[in-house]
This record gives structure tokens, C-alpha cells and sequence, in this order.
């Protein structure tokens, strides 16, 4: 059980959040709890705390719809707290569509799907001119362009709501990322991913590697949905500190060298310093 536990406890506790807040969603719609309302999209915290993604504000605020206080203040609060966590940690522990995604590159592993493959076919940039052209879009046509489309939002509101084309929505991707491209929704598509990565370059929580512990073994880049962020991994003792980074936190489960941990940003290095 305790060996379960060291190679699981991030995931695990990355399921039991997910899973959590879309049971406190369900019964803050369904049976009134008062503890969050709504959706991902907009809720309230308590009937009080307005929670509001500020990718969407953006769009909005693009599309020249008024921003309300409480709109302002919400998704102020969301990009605060998002910010000081670093990385996409949304992305890892708060969105039901990580769920999918991590499920399809799990059993992409296992049925040796393109295993020979030598480097990915798609850029990751594609997120950050996605995320650009949605907010071009948003001025141009006056509506919140992704959200219209955002299998986020769709997923998040077929779970609460059982609409049918959210399951559509979350099939398409499951496919997409099994069978087409590595880590394709998350790792190179969404837009609301790229919004976060650039945020969370500035957040405390960070992987930190241990050069002289690593015995290169690799395990923690097949594993890691951004597999690029890890470039310091048995060359020398850095701190991740790119935004791509989704903090969830597999690369440390499945290190047996305890050369990866989270730690607060630079503290670890001064640490270091201090034992040598």
C-alpha cells in the first residue's frame, strides 16, 4: 500500500479534487449546496465570492461586452490565485478534461501507439496562436468565440447537466489523443491551456530536479504531458520554471532516485547551496 501510495499520491489527489468539484458543482445545481454554484465558466464561492475564468473575460472584454464588478473582481481572483500556484495547475487538478486526456496517453503507452516515434508532428505553439485568433475572433464577430466551442465547457456542462454532446466532445478527444497526436488537446491545442502557461510563469510551486541524484532512467519524460520542460533532467539541478508545466506532479511519482520534488521557487537552490 505504501509503494501504491508514493507512485500515486499526486494522481490520486489530483482525481479526488477533480472528481470533488464536480460533485460540489452537481449539488450546488441540483441540490442547492451553497458551497460553489455554476460552472468553470462562472460560479459563486459560498453564494458570495464571484469565480470567473479569465480566459473568458478576456474574450468578453474582446468582444466588447461590458465588464461587470463582480466579473472583474472574479476572474481577478481566479488569475491571482492561478498565478501564485504557477505552472497549469488548472489544467492537472481542476479540469474534467485532464481526465480524458491523461486515460488516452495512459493506454496510448500500453498499446505502443507511434512508441518509435522520434519527435512530434504538431508544434506546441499551436495553443498560443489559437488562444491569439479566439480573441481576434472575439472582436471581429462580437461573441466569446472559443466558448462556443470549448470542449471545457462542454465536457463541465454534460457532466453537471447530462447534455449529450458534451459525452461527443469528450469521445473526439479521447480518439484524437489515443490514436492521432501525443498529448494533442491538452499539450497542443487549448487555448485556455496557453492563457494559463503564460500566467504561471511567475507561481511559487515548482518541480525541482537533483542533478546528482538522477540516474537518467527517463521515466518521468514518458510520463510528463510536456515532456520539454523536464530539458534539465541528468544534465544539471534547475528548477522547472516553465509555464507549460501542469504541476501534476507524475514526474516525481515515478522518479525512483528522488531526483524530482515539488519545492517553493529558488528556495530549493538556496537549499542546496546551504548543504554544499
Amino acid at each position: 500500500m505504501t509503494n501504491f501510495w508514493e507512485h500515486y499520491r499526486f494522481l490520486v489527489l489530483r482525481r479526488f479534487t477533480q472528481i470533488s468539484l464536480m460533485l460540489l458543482y452537481i449539488g450546488g445545481n441540483y441540490w442547492g449546496w451553497n458551497f460553489v454554484q455554476g460552472n468553470l465558466s462562472a460560479s459563486m464561492l459560498f453564494g458570495v465570492v464571484p469565480l470567473n475564468d479569465p480566459y473568458a473575460a478576456l474574450q468578453m472584454f474582446a468582444a466588447g461586452a461590458v465588464i461587470t464588478t463582480n466579473l472583474f473582481v472574479g476572474a481577478l481572483i481566479v488569475t491571482i490565485f492561478y498565478m501564485l500556484l504557477g505552472g497549469r495547475t488548472f489544467c492537472s487538478w481542476v479540469c474534467p478534461v485532464n481526465i480524458i486526456t491523461d486515460a488516452a496517453n495512459y493506454l496510448r503507452r500500453k498499446l505502443h501507439v507511434n512508441q518509435v516515434e522520434k519527435k512530434q508532428p504538431a508544434s506546441r505553439n499551436i495553443r498560443y496562436w489559437v488562444l491569439g485568433l479566439s480573441l481576434v475572433l472575439s472582436y471581429i464577430l462580437g461573441v466569446t468565440a472559443f466558448e462556443f466551442i470549448s470542449p471545457i465547457s462542454i465536457t463541465h456542462r454534460a457532466i453537471i447537466f447530462g447534455v449529450g454532446l458534451g459525452w461527443t466532445a469528450m469521445l473526439v478527444i479521447f480518439l484524437f489523443d489515443l490514436f492521432i497526436l501525443k498529448n494533442g488537446w491538452c499539450g497542443h491545442i487549448c487555448p485556455l491551456g496557453g492563457f494559463y502557461g503564460v500566467i504561471g510563469k511567475v507561481g511559487a510551486v515548482r518541480v525541482d530536479h537533483d542533478e546528482e541524484k538522477c540516474t537518467v532512467c527517463m521515466k518521468c519524460k514518458i510520463v510528463c504531458p510536456e515532456p520539454q520542460v523536464l530539458f534539465m533532467v541528468g544534465k544539471e539541478s534547475l528548477q522547472v520554471l516553465d509555464g507549460e508545466c501542469t504541476n501534476c506532479g507524475r514526474c516525481i511519482e515515478v522518479c525512483d532516485d528522488d531526483a524530482l520534488n515539488f519545492s517553493i521557487r529558488k528556495l530549493a537552490k538556496e537549499k542546496r547551496d546551504e548543504n554544499n
